[in-house]
């Protein structure tokens, strides 16, 4: 995640005050230089940091607070409000009409906007059932034409293209017509970019736009372009009144700058946040849950947003009765990798869960080609054995001729078939629970002990030949 070394250097200056029972003005100072520095070295705007500071102190200081049961708590609740109200409050999300609606997305060379084009066409006609149309207005790079081309036929959407050799404007005025011949009803023009601002850029941008009277006009903003975005964004809000922003590359190891300084410097709400290099890689931007995850929160809500969009509903109900029948075999665990998968990255996923994003050692060792190497285990086995799971508990043999035909080793076949057993051991005991006892393990795993779960193992103990071979979660 972007917000990482932010994250962790904001989480530290919280804890000076989280343990105590009282605060007084030293230790919110001291706070308040752990937080200015973490918020400097994210390279966010200097006068972001200012307000930012001042908000937070004028609070913190408060008699509520300092007098307060808790105070740390409050502080931190403090922080958080701070953090939500940078990032912009509240979501915004675009202004979708019933008829046919208008995109049209600028931005500098290099920072993702061909690709976010894409990602935003399959993300609004999967979440809307919008029908779009792609326009590559890209007349100085033939190879953003191609681009965008290629992405058309991943994603199974039209791009509308001319080639170079036309203008800007007869491309966009043309594309309009065809949009109305196929009854597109979600058109995005995906214009030209530049190294850096010039007036030639920009009078063509004037130009397309007031050929197509775009809804919205949105910029693409690179997350590692930290205080430059802000001008950069502020450049293109003067000539065409940008409407949003669309940040990319959140997923990489960078300083996170961009996301809380733009919309404090230029007013230009963050609308949609690009998290990964898959073209399903894109979400509405929530400042809160961008907070949370910040300050080591979690983001459920995000994962929930997550399951709902990549599983279906029906295919969740079979798998749970088929674990609580306890007839869970190893097709059914295929299925529910699978499933998963789809979520993206496990790395991913483990992030949105409340205290896991700080736990940068064990998410490091999170191996992404886990599943591969279980798909290949199972691929090995016959039919009647991926039905019949204690065929292979009761012989060596099978166990042996599987790991050679995956060319993986005894210890993780022998894993896998752990794995397999704790599953089906964890929903026995979740179906004898009762409301209490669920209720219990809930809140259990909401404080973050993850423990409380059925199943779960507190030690590992590591002998001879133990701890070798193993998939990494």
């Amino acid at each position: 995640m972007a917000f990482d070394n932010l994250s962790s250097r904001l989480q530290m200056g919280l804890r000076r005050v989280t343990g105590k029972g009282k605060l007084n003005e030293n230790d919110i100072e001291e706070m308040l230089r752990e937080i200015r520095l973490s918020l400097l070295e994210a390279d966010v705007n200097y006068k972001v940091v200012k307000k930012f500071l001042a908000n937070v102190k004028e609070q913190a200081l408060g008699e509520k607070i300092l007098k307060g049961l808790n105070p740390g708590q409050q502080v931190v609740k403090v922080v958080r409000e701070e953090l939500k109200r940078t990032l912009g409050d509240e979501a915004s999300e675009l202004n979708i009409k019933n008829g046919r609606t208008i995109i049209m997305a600028v931005g500098l060379q290099g920072a993702g906007k061909t690709t976010a084009v894409g990602k935003m066409a399959l993300f609004y006609r999967k979440k809307l059932k919008k029908k779009p149309l792609l326009i590559a207005a890209d007349i100085y790079r033939p190879a953003a034409i191609d681009q965008l081309k290629t992405i058309g036929k991943q994603i199974d959407v039209p791009v509308f293209d001319m080639g170079v050799n036309t203008s800007a404007v007869k491309i966009v005025t043309e594309g309009l017509k065809y949009a109305n011949q196929i009854d597109s009803d979600f058109v995005i023009i995906d214009t030209a970019g530049r190294l850096q601002i010039n007036e030639e850029l920009m009078q063509e941008l004037i130009d397309v736009k007031n050929c197509c009277h775009p809804d919205e006009i949105l910029l693409t903003v690179d997350a590692m372009a930290g205080q430059d975005a802000v001008n950069v964004a502020t450049a293109f809000h003067e000539k065409l009144d940008v409407t949003g922003i669309i940040l990319t590359k959140l997923d990489g190891d960078t300083r996170g700058g961009a996301a809380l300084s733009i919309k404090e410097m230029t007013g230009i709400p963050i609308k949609l946040a690009s998290n990964g290099e898959k073209l399903d890689a894109l979400e509405i931007f929530y400042p809160d849950r961008l907070a949370d995850r910040i300050l080591g929160m979690g983001d459920v809500l995000s994962l929930i947003d997550t399951v709902t969009e990549n599983i279906d509903e029906d295919e969740m109900k079979s798998q749970a009765e088929k674990m609580m029948s306890g007839s869970f075999n190893y097709n059914d665990l295929l299925k529910q990798f699978k499933m998963i998968k789809r979520m993206g990255s496990l790395s991913k996923i483990l992030g949105f869960l409340p205290g896991m994003g700080n736990m940068k050692q064990a998410m490091s060792q999170v191996d992404d080609k886990a599943f591969d190497k279980i798909e290949a285990i199972i691929f090995s086995m016959t039919e009647k054995e991926r039905k019949h799971p204690e065929l292979i508990d009761k012989d060596f043999k099978r166990r042996e001729r599987i790991a050679r035909g995956s060319g993986r080793s005894i210890q993780e076949v022998n894993k896998l078939r752990e794995t397999l057993e704790t599953m089906k051991k964890s929903m026995r005991q979740m179906k004898n629970m009762d409301e209490g006892q669920l209720k219990n393990m809930e809140r259990q795993v909401k404080s973050g002990n993850y423990s409380a779960m059925p199943g779960a193992q507190t030690k590992y103990k590591k002998g001879k030949g133990k701890g070798k071979g193993n998939f990494r979660f």
